[in-house]
């Protein structure tokens, strides 16, 4: 049976340092980081590879590891200029090494309503090609995400991506695919082979809500207990997403206020990590009971 090994996007823990981030995550049981954003400071696409090695200082003191960079790149538009996102996307490769972090979480570019798929399919896969080709030259592996508006939306398409991109791996997102209206075990079984690691998220089909895992439509728990049959290590990174009200505390039990809330929502950020890391270790009991 694989060793499930916790990460997060630690940013949704509403702490805005590095070091906050970090006890955050250790409070939560969570042992790895997917860095992405630092409240209104500069994010993990933006900083030097300077500020990079103190981050690595602060990371070692705590016994920190990074799982992956939560990079943005290919989430520009298919018919944007790409020579100036590839040339940051290199400074994020230098910035992954020094953090020690395996893998940059990527995408493969918006598209438009009007945009044709099957016409600008060979300009997304050159792009994402070479970013891949780069970063493996230097030791770090870009993985896809499936996302709402990219290329990779579908399962189909993130195939597609996958079997044609050479050193190139897939994050599976549960809750992005049911955004997209995809049944998430059809993807699962399609893209398994492919798959390295793991956002836990989940969703509803009716609205889209995002919801603690377990919670939604996206099949989480099953998708959970089939990989689980692996062997080694798997990443499990937290990705929250879910509602924040600040105040909610104070609501009075019965206030009509209170009864018109969504049913998964929270009074800080701290909350709905804790929410959503408690929901995944109950998931990952339960395939242990």
């Amino acid at each position: 049976m694989v060793k499930f090994l916790y990460s997060a996007f630690s940013d949704e823990s509403g702490e805005a340092t590095l070091q906050g981030q970090i006890d955050a995550c250790k409070a939560n049981g969570v042992t790895h980081m997917e860095l992405r954003g630092f409240g209104k400071g500069p994010n993990i696409n933006s900083i030097t590879p300077a500020e990079a090695t103190e981050m690595r200082r602060v990371l070692d003191a705590n016994g920190m590891r990074l799982s992956a960079i939560g990079s943005a790149y290919g989430k520009i538009k298919i018919k944007d200029d790409f020579a100036p996102h590839f040339e940051a996307f290199k400074n994020t490769v230098a910035v992954a090494k020094i953090l020690g972090a395996p893998y940059i979480r990527m995408f493969s570019f918006y598209f438009d309503h009007d945009d044709d798929y099957e016409a600008n399919r060979g300009e997304v896969l050159r792009r994402v090609q070479m970013m891949a080709d780069y970063a493996f030259e230097q030791g770090v592996l870009c993985c896809h995400e499936n996302e709402k508006g990219i290329y990779g939306d579908t399962a189909e398409r993130c195939l597609d991506v996958l079997q044609n991109v050479r050193h190139l791996r897939g994050v599976f997102d549960p809750a992005n695919f049911v955004q997209c209206g995809v049944d998430t075990l059809q993807a699962f079984e399609l893209l398994e082979p492919y798959i390295e690691y793991m956002h836990i998220k989940d969703a509803l089909y009716a609205d889209g809500s995002v919801v603690p895992a377990g919670k939604g439509d996206g099949n989480v728990r099953e998708i959970l207990r089939r990989i689980s049959a692996r062997e080694g290590e798997l990443i499990l990174t937290l990705e929250p997403h879910l509602q924040v009200f600040a105040g909610l505390e104070n609501l009075e039990a019965n206030s009509e206020t209170e009864r018109a809330m969504p049913a998964h929502a929270y009074p800080s950020h701290a909350a709905s990590f804790q929410a959503a890391a408690d929901a995944l270790k109950g998931l990952i009991a339960e395939l242990s009971a």
